[in-house]
């Protein structure tokens, strides 16, 4: 029990110490890329994440004390962690694409994110369970220093850099700041608003939910076992796929906004049903119904850069970067919080909670919508009149 009461100390210290650090630098090296460039901004984390892992494999080698964990996260979290890497990955797909494009080239970087995880998730728990921890962190140390190399000889620059562009400076947190508070044409900055909330709560639903699902396959009336368990997962994992074909296919005759729509319906009826799922088959009913649920996160990206400006794609993507790390951090505090304290009311609450709160980005963006077609028809019909 002291063992297990550490154990969930420590991961509290590293995760939040980590998460804390991150925002700052992410917020410091998105707008950064904008004048510096992108590829500096994918070589440095990675090489810190290279640094984290050989620290990591000291402390299991050498037997070294647990605080150097928090130590290797935190020099991580400096240099921006994972966090930076998607931010600068996001900012060079706007950077490379055009607006018509974006959105199923953001949709293919996020399959990429789930199939990776997908693989991770197998791979690296029997790799574990065969080997050990030791050997996996260092394919990790392996991995990152093959992507700092490659991003540095063969990745082209997408921002012309600025030679005199300074890192350590607060001109970075005040475009940051400019970024949702300058006054914009046409309500671009009520409307960034309004899709960064819709961004925080699709997520939180995500994050919150993909924490609870083990704990509910795993107790009655369900009593999953590890290949069960196995599938689930796959199954979960498999919705980017899904969904990223969906999105290819739906955008031949539908505006992003009503896709997105259809990604939240598709989130929230298998949420239901997941809820309510007392044997395998409607449990997996449930996940197939999420078949589509990863379509407005792509969605809900593209629409944010696209009112950014071209100079702002950094700075944009490290605030929803940031965003993400909060969701993280909001989801768990809030989906572990309610899953134990409503057991004794319906063990699928926090599922059907979840379906609740994606009603609001649902009658958000669906309401942004039916406003903007409303202005340009009002704007279409004064021209004509006036022609």
């Amino acid at each position: 029990m002291e063992v297990e009461t550490l154990t969930a100390h420590w991961s509290i210290y590293i995760n939040l110490g980590g998460c804390l650090v991150g925002l700052l630098s992410v917020s410091l090296l998105g707008p950064w890329s904008d004048r510096a460039g992108r590829r500096p901004l994918l070589v440095l984390p990675s090489l810190a994440l290279a640094l984290q892992a050989a620290l990591y494999l000291l402390v299991m080698y050498l037997r070294l004390p647990v605080g150097f964990l928090l130590l290797g996260r935190l020099l991580s979290g400096i240099c921006g962690d994972f966090n930076a890497i998607l931010a600068a990955c996001f900012a060079y797909v706007a950077d490379t694409s055009d607006r018509r494009s974006r959105t199923i080239r953001v949709a293919v970087l996020e399959a990429c994110l789930g199939l990776a995880g997908m693989l991770a998730s197998i791979v690296g728990g029997q790799w574990r369970r065969a080997q050990g921890y030791i050997n996996p962190f260092w394919l990790v140390l392996s991995t990152n220093l093959t992507v700092a190399l490659y991003t540095y000889l063969f990745v082209a620059e997408s921002v012309t850099p600025d030679p005199g562009a300074k890192l350590f400076t607060t001109e970075h947190y005040r475009a940051m700041y400019r970024l949702y508070t300058m006054p914009r044409d046409k309500g671009r900055r009520a409307r960034l608003w309004l899709y960064a909330l819709c961004f925080f709560l699709v997520v939180t639903v995500h994050f919150g939910s993909r924490d609870l699902y083990v704990l509910f396959e795993l107790s009655a009336p369900l009593c999953w076992g590890p290949a069960l368990i196995g599938y689930g997962s796959a199954a979960k994992h498999l919705t980017y796929l899904t969904s990223l074909i969906g999105l290819k296919a739906l955008q031949l005759c539908l505006e992003d906004s009503w896709i997105a729509l259809t990604g939240l319906l598709s989130n929230m009826t298998g949420l239901v049903v997941i809820s309510v799922a007392g044997t395998t088959t409607l449990m997996f009913t449930g996940y197939g119904l999420l078949f589509l649920s990863m379509l407005s996160t792509p969605v809900l990206r593209s629409k944010m850069s696209k009112l950014g400006d071209v100079s702002e794609q950094g700075a944009l993507f490290a605030s929803v970067a940031c965003v993400e790390s909060l969701c993280s951090l909001v989801s768990s505090g809030i989906f572990n919080s309610l899953y134990p304290a409503t057991l004794h009311i319906m063990k699928g609450l926090p599922f059907l909670f979840g379906a609740g709160l994606l009603l609001i980005p649902a009658a958000v963006i669906g309401t942004v919508e039916c406003r903007e077609r409303k202005i340009d028809y009002s704007v279409f019909t004064g021209t004509a009149t006036t022609s």
